[in-house]
């Protein structure tokens, strides 16, 4: 079972409404690279790149659509690891509306890459530790 460690709450915004009166599809994806963006930040992977340009790059997305979101109101974006691999590891978020139900479950496989190099690489083993303490402190 994959727990959520990080929360990261959004304001849903007029401008993200579709012809049908609901959040389009599109700002999902927004709100999903949100998480995964406070997750990497959660874990400095930030620094880690401007530092020794290495860190993470996506290399596949996908989302499962429950339940429609309106304006206004507010979404929680809840992020966590489902399994770490050789060079990759894989997100799952959960997007939940202001009352608590589960509006669309999506999963990202990110990939560790060396950007000097042009490649991916192992994941190290100082970002596993650290994503053990984060998904631990759940």
């Amino acid at each position: 079972m994959t727990t959520y460690p990080l929360q990261l709450k959004l304001r849903i915004d007029w401008s993200e409404m579709d012809l049908y009166g609901h959040v389009n599809n599109v700002t999902y994806f927004k709100y999903i690279q949100a998480g995964r963006v406070n997750y990497w930040e959660a874990l400095g992977l930030n620094i880690l790149m401007e530092r020794f340009k290495l860190g993470p790059i996506l290399a596949s997305t996908a989302c499962n659509f429950r339940k429609a979101l309106h304006y206004p109101g507010g979404v929680s974006v809840q992020t966590g690891i489902e399994s770490i691999g050789d060079t990759s590891f894989v997100l799952l978020h959960k997007i939940v509306n202001e009352h608590g139900e589960v509006c669309a479950e999506a999963k990202d496989v990110v990939v560790f890459y060396n950007f000097g190099k042009n490649e991916k690489m192992k994941v190290p083993t100082e970002i596993r530790e650290m994503i053990a303490r984060l998904e631990k402190n759940a």
